[in-house]
């Protein structure tokens, strides 16, 4: 029997209907199966071999940035030491974190002798503990570093028994001098600077922030040695983090000139493969940074 138009669009109806009411019936559903979108840019990094130290020098440009975004210039195997960018373009600030020597991310359940000590707060910054990714004592204070500019970086470890203290100086460009933000100290077995790297993080992770790029170059690096001997840091190996929830092909890593430079999320193309070691081109004008920070010139504390 032949059917007319409106039979087959009324059985086609009822037949979609009856389909519906299976799947709900049934709890099956193919929208849950589908993936999510990332929530977050992927973080990138750059681990730099490098002799155990007493000072850690590094300077930092950032090229493009968004809200949410954490550019990390100078880290060490307890902390670190970087700028961001929070929830606008002119929220900008300058962070020195230092862990404690426990497990957890409960910042309150640390016992008392086991928490990062505070031995100087510098002028003008905000010290408190923080908690959720380790635990531990953290420096913020305002700084609007700008794009295109270069940030300089410097950590002092200093061995004290079995503990280490660690101070942070951040370069100023608007009044040309260094500022001491603060000294924290921490159990470390009596351990100098070491596990030197650094890092571009989205934590804004809102799913959008993971269609924004972020770049940012690294350069002139230096330490020196617990021997006292200055060498410059012109390796570095690319890495990324591996949570589920970031987005996991638009990373990038390479040099430009005498810098290595690090990308993440948006349009970012890879070109460099993970695990590369990059190593920068040697180069005749390259020198150990000029710091003019007299409490500098006293000799490192032995081992």
């Amino acid at each position: 029997m032949k059917l007319n138009t409106r039979t087959q669009l009324g059985r086609s109806l009822a037949a979609a209907v009856v389909g519906a009411l299976f799947l709900s019936a049934t709890g099956i559903s193919f929208a849950a199966d589908a993936p999510k979108p990332p929530r977050a840019a992927r973080s990138v990094h750059l681990g730099y071999p490098a002799p155990k130290a007493v000072l850690f020098y590094n300077e930092m440009v950032v090229e493009e940035s968004v809200n949410g975004t954490y550019f990390m210039a100078a880290g060490w195997n307890t902390g670190y030491f970087g700028v961001q960018q929070l929830g606008s373009p002119t929220n900008k600030v300058v962070l020195f974190s230092v862990w404690d020597p426990t497990k957890g991310d409960n910042a309150n359940t640390v016992k008392l002798e086991d928490r990062v000590e505070l031995l100087h707060e510098g002028e003008g910054v905000r010290i408190r503990r923080f908690g959720g990714e380790g635990t531990g004592g953290q420096c913020m204070a305002p700084f609007a570093w700008k794009i295109g500019e270069t940030n300089r970086f410097l950590v002092r470890g200093e061995v004290q028994d079995q503990k280490t203290a660690y101070t942070a100086w951040v370069w100023r460009n608007d009044t040309k001098n260094w500022w001491k933000l603060a000294t924290f100290r921490t159990r470390t077995g009596g351990l100098p600077l070491s596990g030197l790297y650094s890092f571009v993080e989205d934590f804004r992770r809102d799913t959008k922030s993971a269609n924004e790029r972020r770049r940012a170059r690294f350069g002139n690096g230096w330490v020196q040695s617990v021997a006292g001997e200055w060498s410059a840091l012109t390796k570095a190996r690319f890495t990324a983090s591996s949570s589920e929830w970031e987005a996991k092909e638009t990373i990038d890593a390479g040099l430009a000139s005498d810098w290595f430079f690090l990308a993440t999320g948006g349009e970012t193309k890879t070109s460099t493969p993970l695990r590369v070691l990059l190593e920068l081109p040697d180069s005749p004008v390259r020198a150990k940074p000029v710091l003019n920070i007299g409490e500098l010139s006293a000799p490192p504390v032995p081992l």
